[in-house]
């Protein structure tokens, strides 16, 4: 059968376990939009919006998989903002998949699984809970410097290091995007050293205070790796290309 947006939704559902798990407000994980019911290629991307839809269509992409979707986090002026993204939804015929906490806690296709992989790293827990749903790995540790030197491989543009924790860690903590909400855990866990995309200017003084190694590596650039497995999973089941759109975001 032809690849159709609603069976893809569907697929992307239940691969992910969408319906049972919580999120944040205005996430809104699932089909956001449905464009046409034919889809000859799928995309990915880590946001939503008007310039990544245009780049999009321009690619041929017919279904597009986002992290962020169209109501992720308030905007300015945000009425104006939702209105500019429907109308280049529209005008470029895509339908839109948005996934969120579903990609970053998921064992084999999520954010925080496949960094660990990535990075050649075992792991063994798993923590860090949002309505009952443990989002953050732990990792077995390994020296600092080799941790540091593989990080520094896969982002190489985004790479940043604070380094007082100890030099050869025991474990070793993942949480993509925005990893403020771990750092409350780390101790508790018998842990020093965090992955993750972003923090605020204080940790590096609660990093100095506490002995923590942090490696902040992009936002964008840590939460590439869950929409990129989730396409390739829709084209290998419905036998359609896909490709992944990327924005440059540096952040």
């Amino acid at each position: 059968m032809p690849a159709d947006a609603l069976r893809i939704a569907r697929f992307c559902d239940l691969l992910t376990n969408r319906k049972a798990i919580a999120d944040f407000p205005g996430a809104d994980n699932g089909l956001q939009h449905r464009g046409k019911a034919r889809v000859r290629k799928v995309g990915a991307a880590v946001d939503a919006g008007a310039k990544v839809f245009e780049l999009a269509a321009r690619r041929g992409v017919d279904f597009l998989i986002v992290h962020h979707g169209m109501r992720w986090r308030p905007v300015s002026p945000e009425r104006e903002v939702r209105r500019l993204r429907l109308a280049a939804l529209k005008q470029a015929g895509l339908s839109l998949y948005s996934s969120h906490l579903p990609l970053d806690a998921h064992p084999v296709i999520g954010n925080n699984a496949l960094i660990a992989a990535d990075l050649g790293l075992k792991v063994v827990d798993w923590f860090v809970d949002f309505e009952g749903l443990p989002i953050a790995c732990l990792c077995q540790g390994i020296p600092r410097a080799t941790l540091a030197r593989r990080l520094k491989q896969s982002y190489p543009d985004t790479y940043q290091a604070i380094e007082f924790g100890s030099a050869r860690p025991k474990k070793i903590a993942i949480l993509s995007g925005s990893g403020r909400s771990a750092l409350d855990h780390l101790r508790a866990e018998g842990c020093d050293t965090l992955i993750t995309g972003e923090l605020r200017e204080e940790h590096f003084n609660e990093a100095h205070e506490q002995d923590w190694n942090l490696y902040p590596c992009g936002h964008y650039a840590t939460e590439t790796w869950g929409v990129k497995a989730l396409a390739a999973a829709v084209a290998a089941e419905f036998d359609v290309p896909w490709e992944f759109i990327p924005t440059g975001n540096p952040l």
